[in-house]
């Protein structure tokens, strides 16, 4: 049984897959402009990812041959097929919840009160703000775009997760 992927790998091989031939400077900017809202991938993962990849045989690297011949990784057709099948099965992990907020609420009743509150305000205004922001990008999405109804798709659980939080907050600061 072949080795499983990491999320990371995969997120390699479906922004090649969907953008075409990309350099590792290049998937950080997509990963940035895409799933780095929901899934963070450190810049160095997105460096070490291709090379591993290219040595499976799931990409394939090419130097550009003029300029800065810089490292270009293109999808293979066994690429194709990895990618394929992670997508066609249904299951996945359970969510991963990494925030900062919710492990400080978590032992904010050690200090005085206040801070639960000054803790609440800031997570209010913040998950605002970050609410206004999917609105506007779900506002902005170019139907042209390749992954338009994906952007639009996320855009909206981005927002029904922010509203959440806005409201969750909200309350706990006594708004």
């Amino acid at each position: 049984m072949a080795e499983e992927l990491s999320p990371s790998a995969y997120v390699v091989l479906g922004l090649i897959a969907r953008h075409g031939p990309m350099t590792p400077y290049e998937l950080k900017a997509r990963v940035e402009d895409t799933v780095g809202y929901y899934w963070p991938i450190p810049h160095a993962q997105l460096y070490r990812d291709p090379p591993r990849l290219a040595e499976r045989g799931l990409l394939e690297e090419r130097a550009e041959e003029h300029g800065r011949r810089r490292r270009v990784f293109h999808l293979t057709g066994a690429g194709r097929e990895a990618l394929d099948r992670w997508l066609a099965d249904p299951t996945s992990g359970p969510p991963e919840t990494r925030n900062p907020a919710l492990l400080k609420l978590t032992f904010v009743d050690l200090g005085p009160s206040e801070r639960a509150t000054a803790l609440a305000r800031q997570q209010a205004a913040q998950h605002r703000e970050w609410l206004e922001l999917y609105r506007n990008q779900l506002a902005e999405n170019d139907p042209a775009r390749p992954d338009a109804l994906a952007r639009a798709r996320l855009l909206d659980v981005g927002i029904r997760h922010e509203r959440a939080y806005v409201d969750f907050w909200e309350e706990l600061a006594g708004n």
